[in-house]
């Protein structure tokens, strides 16, 4: 098997740690525990002042849109502001009150009414945010407080440390947390503080808001880590007697299966051995070919192709699928892009991606660097969704998908009807196409539940106003009854198999009503 493939020795931390697990359980183990353990701590300590800072931010923006919505009434009579204010206050529940200022006085309050108060935008940090300690009607009691203006007037808003308080201490326990606004923070004992918080003894992190200016800072008292080296040390200490020599053989045999594939797939990627393998998709009507969905093949120097199933979970697993989908597209657009008279207007071109594509923006670059090989309107890029792994709506994920879209880039839903997940991409993400899993398409004339699945699944995509594709169709009687259903496009054997980009461009050239090969093509195309 390619990704099993011997390699030389190399003197690293993964030959030595099997032999210093076996040789030394006992000393490892204590080692390990202690590493493992302060990682632990780190990661809760972070994962924690992330959900604070989370949550504050959630309060904030209840604050920042309440002062969005009094803003406009800065500046005009406290008599016919003061409903406003005060339907704020009972409409939002981590409002405590809410004001108004002009010319650096606060003259509006939802408490009192009419008020007079001096307003000092240095207190502010950032002009917007200040922990207070208290005020004249709660004295020692933390406040946080929002300021939003325009010009010399604005929106003030408060929000009482309570709820600040009781994020401190239920979302981190056991952890020593603190909130900082500017030269002010409060901790678990909700009283004010100048200064800057002590750092905690263990896992000391900080955490800033993106949005807003004050930052959480956490960890955990002195003796935490030893702690929980006592309540673990008994059991670990055992096991470690015990199985250390089998512990080393393990150890070696584990590293060795979770390093090789990697290794393997980074070799193949360097030296450009993923070709794309292009599958025709067809239209109703005439069955001429409106598109294909480009598959990855990889040609292994000594195993020739490999299957996808055979090394696409592995490049999954280890995070590699982004590179290689990156290295696919530049692929085919290098080998279409020199025949784009063969391609009608529109031609779809489907590109299978993961959840992995989706946690950060880089794939827009991918997109916009494919759709340059060919002239505007030429070519429809369909990113095809896979459920390998399941695809949060993240708000990054969210906002890669509205960004796709308007650069005219396609969504589809691949394998529709056999995931977990398929219903909910569809309410989350906006899709424009189903493609019908070939699971389906085979019971059609067999089984009468499937083919009623398949039924509901073309009448769903009908309602929700979905192109739909389906896949594995091998037969003519598959292909009638789809064509009779009204569904839009075709892919199977029945029409072609995948193939390399000559046989394809050639196959395409010898569509009836097709354009010629330009001058100049490759031997091996011409001689289709």
């Amino acid at each position: 098997m390619p990704l099993t493939v011997n390699r030389p020795a190399r003197w690293s931390w993964r030959t030595l740690l099997p032999w210093i697990v076996g040789v030394v359980p006992l000393a490892c183990g204590l080692a390990v525990m202690n590493w493992q353990i302060e990682r632990e701590l780190r990661a809760a300590s972070q994962a924690t002042a992330r959900q604070v800072v989370e949550h504050v931010d959630h309060i904030l923006d209840n604050l920042a849109n309440a002062a969005q919505v009094l803003l406009p009434l800065a500046g005009s009579p406290c008599v016919d502001a003061q409903l406003a204010l005060r339907s704020q206050v009972t409409r939002n529940a981590f409002v405590r009150s809410t004001n108004l200022f002009q010319h650096h006085n606060l003259y509006c309050s939802s408490l009192f009414g009419d008020f007079d108060e001096p307003v000092d935008a240095h207190d502010y940090t950032d002009g917007r945010l200040w922990l207070m300690n208290g005020n004249s009607v709660t004295p020692g009691h933390a406040l946080l407080v929002y300021r939003a203006s325009d010009g010399d007037r604005g929106a003030i808003i408060t929000v009482d440390g309570d709820h600040l308080l009781t994020a401190l201490r239920l979302i981190g326990p056991e952890e020593a947390l603190q909130i900082r606004v500017g030269n002010a923070w409060m901790g678990k004992d909700g009283a004010v503080q100048d200064g800057v918080p002590p750092a905690a003894a263990a896992a000391d992190v900080t955490l800033g808001s993106t949005r807003y200016p004050f930052s959480v800072h956490g960890g955990y008292e002195a003796g935490k880590q030893g702690e929980l080296l006592r309540s673990h040390y008994p059991a670990l200490l055992s096991l470690l007697l015990v199985l250390g020599v089998v512990a080393g053989g393990a150890c070696r045999w584990q590293i060795r299966r979770a390093s090789s594939p990697r290794a393997e797939l980074r070799r193949a990627l360097e030296a450009d051995e993923f070709l794309p393998y292009f599958q025709p998709v067809v239209r109703k009507g005439d069955y001429r070919w409106a598109g294909a969905e480009v598959l990855m093949r990889w040609n292994h120097p000594r195993e020739g192709l490999v299957r996808p199933d055979l090394f696409i979970p592995y490049a999954e697993h280890s995070g590699q699928i982004v590179a290689m989908t990156r290295a696919l597209m530049l692929h085919t657009a290098q080998s279409l892009a020199p025949y784009t008279a063969l391609l009608e207007d529109g031609f779809h071109i489907g590109i299978n991606i993961t959840a992995d594509h989706c946690r950060d923006l880089s794939l827009l670059d991918d997109c916009q660097t494919f759709l340059q090989h060919f002239p505007p309107g030429r070519v429809r890029l369909t990113l095809e969704l896979t459920e390998r792994k399941l695809i949060e709506a993240t708000p990054v994920a969210l906002e890669l998908f509205a960004k796709l879209h308007d650069m005219g880039v396609m969504i589809a839903l691949d394998d529709f009807g056999t995931g977990q997940s398929s219903l909910n991409y569809l309410r989350q993400f906006k899709v424009d196409y189903l493609k019908i899993d070939q699971s389906f398409v085979a019971m059609i004339g067999g089984d009468a539940l499937s083919q009623h699945i398949l039924d509901s699944i073309i009448e769903l995509s009908a309602k929700l106003g979905l192109g739909i594709v389906a896949e594995g169709v091998e037969t003519e009687v598959q292909r009638d009854y789809l064509a009779r259903s009204g569904v839009d496009f075709q892919q199977g054997y029945l029409f072609g198999r995948p193939m390399p980009a000559s046989d394809f461009l050639k196959a395409l050239a010898a569509q009836p009503g097709g354009a010629r090969l330009p001058q100049g093509a490759p031997p091996e195309i011409m001689r289709g």
